[in-house]
C-alpha cells in the first residue's frame, strides 16, 4: 500500500527527474488520496493527455528503478490498458485520454477543480469525485467497489452529473457507457448496500433501453 507521505514522496521524485513541465490527471485511489477521501491506495493512477507527457512520465519513473510490467495481469484483455510500473510496494497506472472503454471527457477535465504542484514540474488535477466513481466503474478491479462505496458514503452525489456523464460518454461512441454504469452501481446498491437511489437506477437503464430500441429500428 502507498500512504499519503509515500505518494508524496514519489510523486516529487519523480518531478525531479521530468525535464520539462507535465500536467497529469489523478483518478482512482491517487486522487481520493489528494481530496483526504482514503489514506492509502495500493497503486498511482493517473491519466495523461498526451502519449508524449506519458513517455516522459515513464522514462523519468524508470530513472528511479521502477520497471515496466504485463498490464494484462491486472486488467487482463481489456482495450486501453495502462502501461505499468512497479518498484517494490509501489505501482504506477499510465493512462493516456481513455480508462479502459471510458473517455477522460472534457467534462472530467473540466470538473477536476483540484489542482496539487508536486516540485517545479509536475502538476497533477484530482478527478471530481464523480468521475472517480466512473472511472472505477471502467476499471472494475478487486477494490474499486470498495473505493466508489467509500465516495457515496463520504460525498454528496448528484446523481444527475453521473448520469449526464453515461450520456456524454456515449455520444463520445462508448455505447455500453450507461449499462456498465448501471450494472455497477446496482452491484454496490444491492450487494453492498451502497446508498444509491432506484430512481438513478431506472434513468441509466431506461437509456439503455432507448438505445435497444433505436438499433431495432435501424438508427
Amino acid at each position: 500500500m502507498i500512504g499519503i507521505e509515500q505518494q508524496q514522496r514519489l510523486l516529487l521524485g519523480i518531478s525531479r527527474r521530468l525535464k520539462r513541465k507535465i500536467t497529469a490527471y489523478a483518478i482512482g485511489g491517487t486522487a481520493m488520496m489528494l481530496l483526504g477521501l482514503k489514506e492509502a491506495t495500493l497503486d498511482i493512477d493517473l491519466v495523461f493527455e498526451s502519449s508524449k507527457d506519458r513517455d516522459a512520465f515513464r522514462e523519468a519513473a524508470k530513472s528511479l528503478g521502477y520497471l515496466e510490467m504485463d498490464a494484462v495481469r491486472v486488467y487482463g484483455k481489456r482495450k486501453n490498458r495502462p502501461i505499468m510500473l512497479k518498484l517494490a510496494d509501489e505501482r504506477l497506472d499510465l493512462f493516456v485520454g481513455r480508462v479502459i472503454h471510458f473517455r477522460f471527457s472534457e467534462g472530467m477535465r473540466r470538473r477536476a477543480v483540484n489542482v496539487y504542484q508536486f516540485g517545479d514540474s509536475l502538476v497533477l488535477k484530482a478527478a471530481d469525485p464523480h468521475d472517480i466513481i466512473m472511472l472505477k466503474c471502467a476499471t472494475d478491479r478487486v477494490k474499486d467497489k470498495d473505493d466508489a462505496r467509500s465516495i457515496i458514503e463520504a460525498v454528496n452525489i448528484n446523481w444527475d452529473v453521473l448520469i449526464d456523464e453515461a450520456k456524454s460518454q456515449i455520444g463520445l461512441g462508448e455505447e455500453a457507457a450507461a449499462f456498465e454504469l448501471g450494472a455497477f452501481l446496482e452491484e454496490l446498491r444491492n450487494r453492498m448496500k451502497a446508498n444509491i437511489p432506484k430512481q438513478a437506477l431506472d434513468r441509466l437503464f431506461s437509456i439503455v433501453q432507448g438505445q435497444a430500441k433505436e438499433k431495432q429500428m435501424g438508427f
